[in-house]
């Protein structure tokens, strides 16, 4: 049997999930693992969005983090004040934002946050470290790599943060089938010398031809844009549409869009991706096993973005490990506590935005109406609380 590398806790994937994780484990006196496929900086296809909830949930765990976080992205991320909506009709609205929140490439943001873990706790940080299995028993569980010249690792915790393919999520039971009710599919490219595009405002576009769904242009600093187009997955297999055709012919076509990228300059080719969406109550723990941001299903089924509710429930995870080391219990029927945790304080949320997004969806005359009641003060503040 092939000697194995001992841990307290092995976090599965170093995103915003697994780096939060990490950063709020800093004190609790356990060896920490934090292991990602791939090394760091690297892409991952997102809209790129930094919702403001991010940095208030960083500053909870220590003020520095976010200060450290701004400073390590200076050069690669763009503050969102204003979002622009365009409605099915063409008529145009404009939000002020009062919370901070900016936008910022995946591929610096996530090695920003990997920054703070370097400085700032003794996790042991494992790339390049891609896992084949989990084997689980009575006394831990058993992670084995794909390259056999690595040693396996074991632990008596695991905490899933990888995505929305998790490894980790499929140890938990046999396989289901993907349910396109609550899965997002996108695609995404970045540009520059896009016309019209403040460096301050994230623009989105409802389509009257789609229903559940918006194409996004989102700043993400230096004059490069994030532009990307998002829909249900049940409407996508139901057309059988193909979303990088779909957004070219947008860009090409459409009376907003077309002439703001007439001489715009793709800088990469348009690349897919999937999100499971919120509200879905997929299981989040197991037996010495927890989940955590798209590996548990926690994406907004409105806008999309997932990267606060990664890191909420990141920090989560961390509290119900302490927990567990102080109870030496690591059975699911204590960390369903974890569980309940996340349904209280991100899945009732996100259930109530998949009920609104389902009632929206289809009925281009209501999010006309809305764009065009917005206008009124006291109506666009509650359009900003419902939507976040």
């Amino acid at each position: 049997m092939p000697v194995t590398t001992e841990y307290d806790v092995v976090i599965v994937g170093a995103g915003p999930a697994g780096t939060a994780c990490a950063l709020a484990l800093r004190h609790s006196g356990r060896r920490v693992a934090l292991v990602d496929k791939a090394r760091f900086p690297r892409d991952k296809i997102c809209g790129d969005a930094i919702p403001s909830p991010t940095l208030k949930l960083l500053a909870c765990l220590d003020p520095s983090y976010a200060t450290e976080l701004h400073a390590l992205l200076a050069l690669h991320r763009a503050p969102t004040t204003h979002s622009r909506l365009l409605a099915p009709s063409g008529e145009e609205l404009r939000i002020a934002w009062h919370n901070p929140a900016f936008n910022s490439p995946r591929l610096h943001f996530d090695e920003a946050l990997l920054t703070l873990v370097r400085r700032h706790t003794a996790t042991e940080l494992l790339e390049g470290y891609a896992i084949c299995s989990l084997q689980t028993d009575e006394h831990g569980i058993t992670l084995t790599p794909t390259d056999s010249t690595q040693r396996p690792l074991r632990a008596a915790l695991v905490i899933g943060c990888d995505g929305a393919n998790s490894v980790v999520a499929r140890s938990l039971g046999p396989p289901t089938a993907l349910d396109r009710a609550y899965h997002c599919a996108a695609v995404r490219a970045y540009y520059k010398e896009v016309a019209d595009a403040p460096e301050d405002t994230s623009d989105f576009y409802f389509l009257r031809e789609y229903r559940a769904g918006y194409c996004w242009v989102f700043p993400v600093g230096g004059g490069v844009y994030n532009v990307g187009f998002g829909m249900l997955s049940e409407e996508v297999a139901a057309r059988r549409l193909n979303l990088r055709h779909e957004l070219s012919e947008l860009l090409a076509t459409h009376p907003h869009l077309a002439p703001r990228f007439a001489k715009a300059e793709a800088l990469t080719s348009i690349t897919g991706f999937g999100l499971p969406l919120g509200g879905s109550n997929r299981p989040v723990h197991g037996l010495r096993t927890l989940l955590c941001g798209d590996a548990a299903a926690l994406i907004d089924p409105l806008q999309g973005h997932g990267i606060d509710k990664a890191v909420h429930s990141g920090i989560l995870a961390a509290a119900q490990v302490v927990a567990c080391f102080q109870a030496q219990r690591f059975d699911a029927d204590f960390l369903a506590s974890y569980a309940q945790q996340i349904k209280q304080r991100i899945g009732r949320e996100l259930a109530q935005r998949y009920r609104l997004m389902r009632f929206l969806a289809g009925k281009p005359w209501l999010v006309d109406l809305v764009v065009r009641a917005a206008r009124w003060r006291w109506l666009r503040r509650r359009l900003v609380r419902a939507v976040g």
